[in-house]
């Protein structure tokens, strides 16, 4: 199975770059701001937060406009990245019904939009870093394994999410609320690790155990406050992802033929 992705990846290369590019563009066709919207957005939310944190609850966290961005950078990747999924094959119902395409490159066209998203969104974080003279160290590299962990875990949830979402209509409604949920448990506007000492040693577990929020707390530990990536943790991850990833490919795999009788 590894060796029919692989085949098809290289195969439909040229689709992927297609789709990706004329997906970008056709999100912002008709828009006065064009590609500026893809900037503004983030930021706008990252004020927003930060307003609602520092003014009304009145957080004393260091550098919180760009501890928020940090989140939310990556918070937005996989939530969009998972809701999109869930539709994706009926959406794109006029393609899969005329010709054979594998099923998960559609995923992997959405995740290319996102993932253009989620860099322009990077840069940003690195443009407020220097704004609020945040100490930048060689510790940034590690970034490189933990983007891997995040890119293949959203990757390997996805694609089960893309196979039940041609058999159960309810599944968008129910992945909003729980997704609602994980936003709030993902610590995107409070540190947990210091907002929820009375928790302890639960907050320090749910730090570890949910993967969002791991992923978004070793990334604020690495370039806001210069510490090491916890390697045995995002190895840990690593391998779950790609377990993950194995399990969706093999089920997408075996009955995407059966998704085109579904939809009829």
């Amino acid at each position: 199975m590894i060796k029919r992705f692989i085949n098809d990846i290289k195969k439909y290369s040229k689709y992927i770059r297609y789709s990706t590019k004329s997906q970008l563009k056709s999100e912002i066709t008709g828009s006065y701001l064009s590609w500026l919207w893809l900037i503004i957005e983030p930021i706008c939310f990252m004020l927003i937060y930060t307003f609602i944190s520092m003014i009304v609850f009145k957080s004393k966290q260091e550098y919180f406009p760009v501890f928020v961005f940090i989140g939310l950078t990556m918070w937005s990747f996989f939530q969009k990245t998972i809701v999109s999924s869930i539709r994706l094959v009926v959406n794109n119902r006029d393609t899969v019904t005329k010709v054979y395409i594998p099923k998960f490159i559609l995923l992997i066209v959405q995740m290319g939009v996102n993932t253009v998203k989620f860099f322009i969104s990077f840069s940003l974080v690195i443009i407020f870093m220097i704004f609020y003279k945040v100490p930048i160290s060689w510790n940034v590299l590690y970034l490189i394994p933990l983007f891997i962990a995040l890119f293949v875990f959203t990757f390997g949830l996805s694609t089960i999410f893309l196979h039940f979402g041609v058999f159960i209509q309810d599944l968008a409604n129910i992945t909003a609320i729980v997704l609602r949920l994980c936003f709030y448990m993902s610590g995107i506007f409070y540190n947990i690790e210091t907002s929820l000492k009375s928790l302890y040693p639960y907050n320090k577990l749910l730090v570890k155990c949910v993967p969002l929020t791991a992923f978004i707390t070793e990334c604020r530990h690495i370039l806001l406050y210069r510490m090491p990536l916890d390697l045995l943790l995002i190895f840990f991850w690593i391998c779950v992802a790609f377990i993950l990833a194995y399990i969706g490919l093999r089920i997408v795999y075996k009955y995407e033929n059966t998704y085109v009788k579904v939809m009829k």
